[in-house]
């Protein structure tokens, strides 16, 4: 990950990244309506905002400007909040390895105000709790407080379970899915005009990497998908990891659509990509930002045996998530059209 190499090999690499020739001769037969769209990349070394607030705008007006995106609408935000509050990779903060960076939601967040949003919802299903998600936050030692106050309307919504909802948003796949046709998820998902995925650049021990599509993996609530949710309706109190999903050694939820297949393989190398595309497909991602200012290398979490934090001093940004996710592969060293 994230090794040397020359300018002319970045350049080659990144541009080999845009997905258009794969997507011309996939059988998926989608190239059509799977157009490339531009792909901004910045170097940023910090984590200051006034380092980090210049670059995120720029890199927006270079996709085109956020307020045509945003202006008037309700934008929900995805974050990552990966794993256990208290992990950390030797005295690293989460926000410098496997969590989000706060200052980088912060500046999106303030951006985004900035064009206009008339409400920011700031969306994670943390693992195994229905916790409010500002006290999961505190207990990695962030401020709440200095990401809702960076504009206007903003709040976090825990999307681990119901809600202040009365219902789960079914939401489908228009293709008829991999794994699931459909999702059963927090009414946020639904409710807002505009969906980004603010993601970390890691590599993942199952997937690969982790970026912008991965990142909606944890779209999925515990109540429903989790090893501790209800066998015919949503257990209410998440427990567990997202086993169904993973594994797949029990069907979700009897409330939500089951999958396709009970006899798929179950190994999370085949189901979690796949999935990870359902989710895509019923919840499309407008805006993908996918930041490395800081991170680690070697896996997604601190968990993962021999992960190493590195500063990378990137972030990329984009409107197609298959072609920001791509470049980003690039970006990190690696072939985006490999197996």
């Amino acid at each position: 990950m994230y090794k040397n190499c020359s300018r002319r090999e970045w350049l080659l690499r990144t541009a080999a990244a845009v997905p258009g020739a794969w997507l011309a001769t996939s059988p998926l037969g989608r190239a059509a309506a799977a157009p490339a769209l531009p792909v901004a990349v910045a170097k940023c070394k910090t984590y200051d905002p006034g380092e980090l607030v210049p670059t995120l705008s720029k890199m927006f007006d270079q996709l085109g400007g956020l307020g045509r995106l945003v202006n008037g609408k309700t934008v929900g935000i995805k974050i990552n909040l990966t794993g256990e509050m208290t992990y950390r990779l030797g005295y690293a903060r989460q926000g410098d390895t496997h969590f989000t960076n706060p200052q980088v939601i912060a500046a999106t967040v303030h951006l985004l105000g900035r064009a206009g949003a008339r409400r920011i919802r700031l969306l994670e299903s943390p693992w195994a709790t229905a916790d409010p998600v500002e006290e999961v936050v505190l207990r990695a030692n962030w401020e709440p407080r200095e990401i809702l106050g960076a504009a206007q309307n903003v709040e976090f919504e825990n999307t681990n379970y119901l809600g202040s909802a009365k219902k789960y948003s079914r939401l489908m796949v228009p293709t008829g899915g991999y794994i699931y046709p459909g999702f059963d998820l927090n009414h946020s998902y639904e409710d807002c005009d505009v969906f980004v995925s603010l993601a970390k650049m890691k590599e993942h021990a199952t997937a690969g990497v982790t970026l912008s599509m991965k990142n909606c993996f944890g779209l999925t609530p515990a109540t429903i998908y989790g090893s501790g949710a209800g066998v015919d309706e949503p257990s209410e109190l998440p427990t567990g990891g997202r086993e169904m999903v993973h594994s797949g050694y029990r069907q979700p939820s009897k409330s939500a659509p089951p999958e396709k297949d009970a006899k798929s393989p179950r190994a999370g190398g085949y189901r979690v990509p796949r999935t990870v595309v359902d989710l895509v497909s019923a919840r499309p991602i407008h805006l993908a930002i996918v930041e490395a200012v800081r991170t680690q290398a070697g896996g997604e979490g601190p968990w993962v045996w021999g992960s190493t934090p590195v500063s990378p001093g990137v972030i990329v940004a984009g409107l197609n998530c298959v072609n920001t996710d791509a470049v980003c592969m690039g970006v990190m060293g690696f072939d985006p059209m490999a197996d």
